[in-house]
């Protein structure tokens, strides 16, 4: 059976795309998965940071993409959790860029060897959104609470309109149940606005940065908040039932 290729988006930055990537990733690889994290975001890649896997790929995909080295080549599997893999993005923007048909190639290639692969997009709707997304089977849209990134997320749900019912799902993060009673806003004004079925809520983590300081993924360091939450998520992209996560 083959694999499933997820682009996780966002229409702005700060949505906590990239700390949910590898969270969500090192969650499915904990439950006995094979995952592919793919950094997406050209020039700017976080993806290592937040895996712990800093400075450990020397390929990135344009090379596999451009057949300079294999698929085997260039993924790095992390030290300390079995099944979850890195596949970097280019440091720097180079002429020449990996086509829309190079990068469904490519995830072909990804789904007859890992049973999930994340791609973390960069934050807009340029071209890195539009190659991130051209050959995934699904999506997940990461928003937060403020009114700025519910706009944006619905701004990206227009240009999903190609995916049928049922692939495109809707994450809500960074949640504070304070900031919520302050605002007046709920979970339900999120999946009203965005018009997408909710795959999970995940509460704003202290623990998260001091993760990446530390050059550890969190479901390492944590069983609580976030990782509690990527770990519920996780079960659902897998079929099963989880509950959702209260924020306190």
């Amino acid at each position: 059976m083959a694999g499933q290729c997820i682009a996780v988006v966002s229409g702005k930055g700060g949505t906590g795309k990239t700390s949910f990537t590898a969270g969500v990733g090192a969650a499915l690889a904990m439950s006995g998965q094979r995952v592919l994290c793919l950094d997406c975001d050209v020039g700017l890649r976080n993806l290592d940071l937040a895996l712990g896997l800093t400075d450990r790929a020397l390929m990135d995909f344009s090379d596999v993409a451009r057949g300079r080295c294999s698929l085997e080549m260039a993924v790095v599997e992390h030290p300390k959790i079995s099944g979850l893999f890195l596949l970097t993005a280019p440091a720097r923007i180079r002429s020449g860029n990996v086509t829309e048909t190079e990068m469904r190639a490519l995830l072909r290639q990804v789904r007859s060897r890992f049973d999930y692969c994340l791609l973390d997009a960069p934050a807009g709707l340029g071209s890195g959104f539009r190659l991130a997304t051209c050959g995934a089977d699904r999506c997940v849209v990461v928003t937060t609470t403020d009114a700025s990134s519910l706009r944006d997320a619905q701004h990206t749900v227009m240009e999903l309109s190609s995916f049928g019912s049922g692939k495109l799902h809707l994450v809500v993060n960074r949640v504070r149940k304070k900031m919520l009673r302050n605002m007046h806003a709920t979970i339900d004004d999120a999946i009203d606005k965005a018009g997408l079925p909710l795959l999970g809520v995940v509460p704003e983590d202290d623990d998260l940065p001091l993760s990446v300081h530390h050059g550890v993924p969190l479901l390492l360091r944590s069983n609580y908040n976030a990782a509690a939450a990527y770990k519920n998520i996780s079960k659902r992209l897998q079929g099963q039932r989880a509950p959702l996560l209260r924020i306190r």
